[in-house]
């Protein structure tokens, strides 16, 4: 097995990480997975969450991640990221105001469809949150 992979977070207004790592957990659509050296290659879309990295010295480090895509290749991991940034930039209450706003589009949703639609938005959002608090509190604002 080789020891770790190389592993970019792109966002659209730049480069948030390109390093060697031993290990990453990605926030993908069905559920978080962890990618070691030599994993399978794989794409897949990723759910708002949290991309967990450890070094070879055993160092973490977490990143906010809105959206988005990653590649799993020989040559590393790619995640291209709607939104990417340390979770010392990760902004609760802009999570939180779009929780209400979902919640009040639940409430006025009139079809089957609109509702099914805000259901999951205000679920995903919750757990978002849930996430959150279980990080370090030091780097949440």
């Amino acid at each position: 097995m080789a020891e770790g992979t190389k592993l970019e977070i792109v966002s659209p207004e730049r480069l948030v990480l390109s390093e060697h790592v031993a290990s990453v957990t990605i926030p993908g659509t069905d559920g978080y997975f962890a990618v070691l050296g030599d994993h399978a290659p794989l794409m897949s879309t990723l759910r708002p969450g949290f991309i967990t990295t450890l070094d070879a010295a055993g160092k973490t480090e977490q990143f906010y991640v809105r959206g988005g895509f990653v590649d799993v290749s020989p040559a590393g991991v790619t995640i291209l990221a709607e939104q990417a940034v340390p979770t010392s930039e990760f902004d609760r209450a802009e999570i939180e105001a779009s929780l209400l706003q979902a919640e009040a589009e639940l409430a006025a949703a009139s079809t089957p469809e609109a509702r099914t639609f805000f259901e999951e938005l205000v679920y995903g959002l919750r757990n978002l949150l849930v996430e959150a608090q279980h990080l370090n509190q030091a780097h949440i604002h």
